[in-house]
């Protein structure tokens, strides 16, 4: 078994460069999300994956409910690979929706430039890199040659940014896929076994609209939105004693990402709108949670006379909590990281939410593993100059290899 391990490393080198270009390849077509029309990538992408072998199923998501959802176009992909025997079905996830580039880039968020070692660009670290980093790894395990027991199967999917019910969630929820085990995209130096969930709200604030020169005969919805914004902030403090026990994650915590409002300079505003993001941590109670921000809002409006609120629930994305049944991916995973990359690999948590989720509420013991850093902020993912560092994307390539071979080798 040395041996094959020694094997799949030394074709994954051999054919790095084309690795590369396969991951220049897929930067290159934008995925901006919103706006989200991301049917071309997936086309791309699918025609790609054929000129090695993979045949890409296309899952299109009907277009009324993508555009009721606040998106253009969404194609999910899945490639099947399947070896026979009674082995498991391997699933690995990347998603190909980003965040816009936005400002400060010296480079193009789009030119897929290679750099000192670095392959700049959005989505080069989250997580059009995994596209690469599950392909090549699944071309590897194939290249051997090899009886092989279960099966492998690529999804790419497109909303991540959203919040994944019409990436995965769809996929699953239209009985098109149910692996037995998942590896979803993330960074090579940990195991991320569970995570965050989050919840989002939109707040409008009502009061009446009046001249400024007349502001008594109004009522001023933004002065009222500073008591709830008041009194969401101070829950900030208190969630810093709300602790979990899983390494990786810290605590609760609540933003204030948009605020709209107002008519015009000389208008007392008569309806000011916020939008909030509140992380849970995995022990939370998502209900619970729900409904304890619903109190505050409510209570800080009451405060105020004269103005009513609405609350409309955007997003509800549920933790991770890691399965019994995920041990030999992370087992694997773990063995296999420190042996690639020299240094033990941890099993731990991030703050962030991920598609995983989706998976996990099917009862699908899932993990995040992929190509990137230590740390998020490294790769500049969501940010300016984006960047995901070649070597670790090899290295990578060669542990989901190798972690696939010890669960479906024969």
């Amino acid at each position: 078994m040395t041996n094959s391990f020694d094997r799949l490393d030394a074709w994954i080198d051999t054919h790095f460069d084309a690795q590369v270009q396969f991951l220049q390849q897929l930067v290159q077509v934008p995925t901006d999300t919103p706006p989200g029309n991301n049917a071309p990538h997936a086309e791309r992408t699918a025609e790609l994956l054929a000129g090695f072998g993979f045949t890409a199923e296309r899952h299109a998501v009907p277009a009324a409910d993508v555009q009721a959802y606040g998106l253009q176009s969404i194609t999910n992909l899945i490639v099947r690979r399947p070896y026979g025997g009674n082995g498991p079905t391997v699933a690995l996830n990347a998603h190909g929706d980003v965040v816009p580039p936005g400002d400060g880039w010296t480079r193009d968020p789009y030119g897929a430039e290679v750099d000192a070692g670095r392959l700049y660009g959005r989505a080069t670290a989250v997580s059009k890199s995994d596209f690469s980093t599950f392909t090549f790894a699944v071309r590897a395990l194939e290249s051997l040659g090899m009886p092989l027991k279960g099966g492998v199967e690529l999804h790419f999917t497109y909303d991540e940014e959203f919040g994944g019910e019409m990436g995965p969630g769809w996929l699953l929820a239209q009985g098109l896929t149910k692996p037995d085990l998942l590896i979803a995209a993330g960074f090579s130096y940990q195991v991320v076994t569970a995570h965050n969930g989050c919840l989002q709200f939109e707040v409008t604030v009502h009061g009446r609209p009046a001249h400024a020169a007349i502001p008594d005969t109004g009522i001023d919805a933004l002065q009222g939105a500073v008591a709830i914004l008041e009194a969401l902030y101070a829950q900030n403090t208190l969630y810093r004693h709300v602790v979990s026990a899983v390494p990786g994650i810290t605590h609760p915590y609540l933003n204030v990402g948009r605020i709209d409002g107002g008519t015009n300079t000389n208008v007392v505003p008569g309806r000011v709108t916020l939008r909030l993001d509140r992380r849970l941590i995995p022990e939370e109670v998502p209900a619970d949670v729900e409904a304890d921000v619903r109190r505050v809002i409510l209570h800080a409006a009451a405060t105020y006379p004269g103005i009513t609120v609405d609350i409309r629930r955007l997003l509800l994305a549920n933790p991770l909590k890691p399965l019994p049944g995920n041990r030999p991916l992370v087992e694997a995973l773990r063995h296999h990281g420190e042996v690639v990359f020299g240094e033990p690999i941890p099993e731990s948590g991030t703050p962030l939410y991920a598609d995983a989720r989706l998976y996990g509420e099917r009862g699908i013991p899932a993990v995040i593993y992929g190509a990137g850093p230590r740390t998020l902020l490294e790769s500049n993912a969501k940010r300016a100059d984006e960047h995901v560092v070649l070597d670790d994307l090899r290295k990578a390539t060669k542990v989901v290899a190798r972690t696939l071979f010890t669960l479906l080798g024969s």
